[in-house]
C-alpha cells in the first residue's frame, strides 16, 4: 500500500470512529436521570404476573413503598429476596411518620414469564404487587428510573417522594425503623 493510502486510512479511521460513536453518546445522554432523594417517583403502570391486572405505583400513595427492580435469573437478586420477605412481614402493618403501611412493588426485568412466576413462588414473595413488561433491561420503568444493574430499589414515602435509594439487607430495616411512628 502506498504512503498516501496509509495516511488516508490513519485520518479516516479515527474520523469514522468519532462519528459512529456520536449516536451511542447521544443515547447515553438522552437517558433520563434516576430519581434522587426528594424527587417524586416516576409513575409505573404495568401488568401483574397473571397478566390480568394493571398496577399503578401512584395507587399505593399513602404507604411507604419499596420499588424493587430485580430478575429471576440474577443471583444477587435472589440472595436479596429473603431480606425483602422479612422486611415485608415485619413492617407491612406498621404506621410510619410518612406512610400508613409498608409494601413492596416488585418490577421484574425478566423476559420469560415462567422463570418470573417460579421465582416468586420459590422465594415466597408474598406481597401482591409484582409487575413486568417482560422486556428485560429494555423495560420502560428501568429506563425511567435509570436502572442499569440489579437488584436496585427506591424507597418511596406516602407522598410519592424518594426517601432512600438502593437499600440492601439490614439497611432496609434500619431505614424503615427510622420512619416508624
Amino acid at each position: 500500500m502506498g504512503r498516501k493510502k496509509i495516511l488516508i486510512l490513519l485520518f479516516a479511521i479515527p474520523f469514522f470512529l468519532a462519528f459512529s460513536s456520536i449516536e451511542k453518546r447521544a443515547e447515553v445522554f438522552s437517558r433520563p436521570m434516576p430519581p434522587k432523594i426528594g424527587d417524586i417517583a416516576p409513575e409505573i403502570n404495568m401488568l401483574s404476573v397473571d397478566r390480568t391486572t394493571s398496577y399503578k405505583l401512584s395507587d399505593l400513595r399513602g404507604n411507604l413503598v419499596l420499588v424493587n427492580f430485580w430478575a429471576s435469573l440474577v443471583a444477587p437478586c435472589r440472595f436479596e429476596n429473603p431480606n425483602l420477605v422479612r422486611a415485608y412481614q415485619k413492617y407491612k402493618s406498621s404506621t410510619f411518620t410518612n406512610g400508613k403501611g409498608f409494601t413492596i412493588y416488585s418490577v421484574s426485568l425478566d423476559t420469560d414469564i415462567n422463570n418470573w412466576k417460579n421465582a416468586i413462588t420459590k422465594d415466597k414473595l408474598i406481597w401482591p404487587y409484582h409487575v413486568s413488561d417482560l422486556k428485560g433491561y429494555d423495560s420502560q420503568a428501568a429506563n425511567d428510573y435509570g436502572v442499569r444493574a440489579i437488584p436496585y430499589n427506591f424507597l418511596i414515602d406516602g407522598e410519592g417522594r424518594v426517601v432512600a435509594v438502593n437499600l440492601r439487607g439490614d439497611e432496609l430495616s434500619k431505614a424503615l425503623d427510622s420512619y416508624l411512628k
